[in-house]
Parts: C-alpha cells; sequence; structure tokens
C-alpha cells in the first residue's frame, strides 16, 4: 500500500476543525479551477521551449508541489496567486531525475513521464504517492511507453526509461486510465509518426488537456471517444489557456446544500461535466435550475435513498463516491454504493460509522483479484459529533460533510487533506453559513 510523503505531512499534529452540525447552508460559492486539469497542464509545459500561462489555476498543495516538480526539472515557474496565475518556461531541462519526494507527493506526477521521454528522450522517478485508496499501478503507463520505443529498466522503488525518439503506435490500455491516457498522448505529440490510444478515458479534464495541446500544435484527434489518434509534430509552441472548473469541487458543495436542507448557487460551473452528480440528486430529491455558468441547488421536500456505482467516465465519478456517502445516511431507505475503481475507497466509512452513520461495508472479487467493495446504507440516521481522521482528500470532505449534520462538534484531524485539493474550502463554507473552524489555517 502507498503511504503519504513526508513532504506533505501537516505542520502541527494539532490541526483540526471544528465543526458544529445543523446550520442550513445558502449564499453564492465560486467554483475554482480544476485540480486534475491544472495538474496536467503544468506537464504539458514541459513540451515546449516557449512560456505557458495558465489562468485560473486552483491554490492547493497538490498545484505548488507540481510547481517544484517542474522547477527541479529546469522549468521557471512564477506564482500569481492573488490572480491564479501560472507562468511556465521551461527553456531548458537541466536533469531527468525526478527528486523522489517531489514525485511522490501526488499521484498526477506520474504524467509528467510522457512529457520528458518527449522532450528529454529519458526520465527516472520513484513510484508515485498519492491518497491511499487501493492499488493505482502504471504498468499501463510504461507498457505504452515500450510500444513507442522505450526501453524501462524496473528497480526496486525506481523506474529508468529512455528512449533515443519516440515512435508512433497503436496502443490499447486495459482499462481507460485517466493518466494513462494523459502520459500516452502527450507523449504521442512529439514522437514519429501517428499514435492510436484505444480504450482511452474521456474526461472532461483529458478533453480540455488535448485541445491545450492542440492549440500549442499539436494534431490530436478523437478527443471525447475511446479512441485517440495523435500525429506526431516536431516542435510545440506556447499558449496561454484557462483551466476548467472543477467538476468535484462543484459536486461537494451540491451535495453540501442538498443534504443540509438548504441552497447555493454555484457559479463558475460547466454544467454538462457535472450530469452524474446532478441526476442522482434529482433522484434523491433536490431540485436544480441552471442558467448561463450558473446552478441553483436545493433541497426538495423529501431526501430519498439512492444506489451508486462508480465507473469511468461518463459514469459516477469515484472521486465523488465519498461526497455522496454523508447525503446517504439522512435520505430515507436502503442506498447500496458500488465502488468499482479503487478497492480500499471505502475505508472511511468506519469514521462516518463513529459519528453513527448505519453502513455495512463488504467485498467482493474472484480469485484474489479485486472486482468491486459495496456499502449498504440505512438513513435517515442521528449523526453525533466526534473526533475523526482524514485518510485522502476526498474522504476528508467526506467527514466534513457528515458534521455540517451531526448533532454538537465535529473535530477533523490531518486536515492537509482538505488542502491537497480544495481552495479555500472553510472560507467558502463559512460563506454559506457553516460553523466551522480551522485552529492553525495554512499560511499564505
Amino acid at each position: 500500500m502507498m503511504t503519504v510523503p513526508d513532504m506533505i505531512l501537516p505542520a502541527t499534529d494539532e490541526r483540526i476543525l471544528r465543526i458544529q452540525g445543523g446550520n442550513r447552508l445558502s449564499g453564492n460559492v465560486r467554483i475554482s479551477g480544476a485540480k486534475n486539469a491544472a495538474l496536467k497542464a503544468f506537464a504539458a509545459s514541459l513540451l515546449t521551449k516557449e512560456e505557458v500561462v495558465l489562468n485560473n489555476v486552483p491554490m492547493i498543495a497538490d498545484v505548488l508541489s507540481m510547481a517544484d516538480l517542474l522547477r527541479a526539472f529546469g522549468a521557471e515557474v512564477e506564482i500569481d496567486r492573488p490572480n491564479e496565475r501560472v507562468t511556465i518556461h521551461a527553456r531548458e531541462i537541466t536533469t531527468t531525475d525526478a527528486p523522489p519526494s517531489l514525485f511522490k507527493a501526488t499521484r498526477a506526477s506520474v504524467v509528467v513521464t510522457g512529457p520528458m521521454l518527449a522532450r528529454a528522450g529519458e526520465i527516472s522517478f520513484a513510484l508515485p504517492g498519492g491518497d491511499q485508496i487501493g492499488r493505482r499501478p502504471i504498468d499501463m503507463h510504461l507498457r505504452g511507453f515500450e510500444r513507442m520505443g522505450t526501453e524501462i529498466e524496473r528497480g526496486h522503488d525506481i523506474v529508468h526509461a529512455r528512449v533515443a525518439k519516440l515512435k508512433g503506435s497503436r496502443i490499447y490500455m486495459d482499462y481507460p486510465s485517466h493518466t494513462g491516457t494523459e502520459a500516452l498522448m502527450m507523449a504521442a505529440t512529439r514522437a514519429a509518426g501517428t499514435t492510436i490510444i484505444m480504450n482511452a478515458s474521456y474526461e472532461p479534464e483529458i478533453i480540455w488537456l488535448g485541445n491545450l495541446l492542440n492549440r500549442m500544435g499539436a494534431r490530436i484527434s478523437g478527443l471525447g471517444t475511446p479512441f485517440i489518434t495523435i500525429d506526431g509534430v516536431e516542435r510545440l509552441r506556447g499558449v496561454s489557456d484557462i483551466v476548467i472548473p472543477d467538476r468535484l469541487e462543484a459536486a461537494t458543495f451540491a451535495v453540501a446544500a442538498v443534504m443540509t436542507g438548504g441552497e447555493i448557487t454555484l457559479e463558475d460551473i460547466e454544467e454538462s461535466h457535472l450530469v452524474p452528480i446532478t441526476e442522482k440528486l434529482v433522484e434523491a430529491g433536490a431540485e436544480i435550475w441552471k442558467y448561463d455558468n450558473k446552478m441553483l441547488i436545493k433541497a426538495g421536500k423529501e431526501l430519498r435513498s439512492v444506489d451508486i456505482q462508480t465507473l469511468p467516465y461518463p459514469g459516477f465519478p469515484t472521486d465523488s463516491q465519498s461526497t455522496f456517502m454523508p447525503l446517504l445516511t439522512q435520505a430515507t431507505g436502503v442506498a447500496h454504493v458500488h465502488e468499482r475503481v479503487y478497492e480500499d475507497r471505502l475505508r472511511y466509512t468506519d469514521e462516518l460509522i463513529k459519528m453513527g452513520a448505519d453502513i455495512r461495508v463488504q467485498r467482493f472479487g474472484e480469485n484474489g483479484e479485486f472486482l468491486a467493495t459495496a456499502a449498504e446504507v440505512h438513513g435517515p440516521t442521528r449523526l453525533h459529533g466526534a473526533r475523526v481522521q482524514s485518510l485522502d482528500i476526498r474522504s476528508a470532505v467526506s467527514v466534513v460533510l457528515a458534521g455540517l449534520v451531526a448533532e454538537g462538534e465535529t473535530q477533523v484531524t490531518d486536515v492537509y487533506h482538505i488542502d491537497r485539493g480544495y481552495q479555500d474550502f472553510v472560507q467558502k463554507l463559512q460563506l454559506v453559513g457553516a460553523d466551522i473552524v480551522d485552529t492553525a489555517p495554512p499560511a499564505e
């Protein structure tokens, strides 16, 4: 099992969130740029010697860590926090050895492998880290690179990849991995010949990244389908772009509105990206209105249980499964949640059970291989405040949401997980009426 590296541990063990439940949330929330788009755009900047300017970048810990990784490779990175703008200029690649502490800081770091092989023909890296939610192998990434002519040497914890010149190839992915699709797509932009990625992921962030690469001079077609074709080019140019809204953050505040009996207007959203979430909320009894780039989420008269099954996009996102779970504890009926992406993603339910949730978890598999974990959620249950632990980015938000409807005070530890994925999370909750306090907010 992967562990969280030392560099992203909290500065103090005493930092906690204190939440008094019972408030009805109401107001407007501006949704920040998508973490899973910004991090991949950072990696794409390594493909060109010219300047790349990204706007609407979320100022979160994982983004800052990725910026440090690019600097380690020799790129100049300027961060304008007030304007949420990042300028990256990778004039030269000064080293191809990725510092383990930086590479392990976030799972998204693995996507730099593609640009580094395309630009420098070499990279050495430690196995990536990130959240402890189960096996997330990079075998598909490496097999794809080998199909493109790369020589891969695997050590105990270090991988060294080297290629004189990437060559276009047909690559079939056993699973539509989003990081695998992104890494291979970026590598193929500067490969000799044509690459076809079959069973590719087509999440909104991948479509946006592909369009960004096309604006840099790449020749990519098939975005939004399981078959992506990339005709390699000799060079890519600089670009300026705006990071798309974070659909996972939007989902979090939409759920918060419904489960607290309130209403929240989400600003700066892309409605089509939220369909799996909004459809389930409507099924649960919520009322939703959409206009321009805004969406009003309002609790209905009754909160009903719904079943959830996580699948690759356009299925219900695995990252929103833990967000939805607290809502199901407040809904009438029995809900079934099937996690089909990461086998350990339901570990956090133990923390909700401490708060009084009636959740029963089972694991399923064949011949020792993971197929799914499932949870049966009985509701509604009266949650009570407790001291609970954040296990990863999304489960941290799950226990916070549970605290919003719990009786008494909920104390959430290991708050640094939230810093990795959400910008100004506590402040945004306070603005819509949540009684939540960060005892030691991170320094700006």
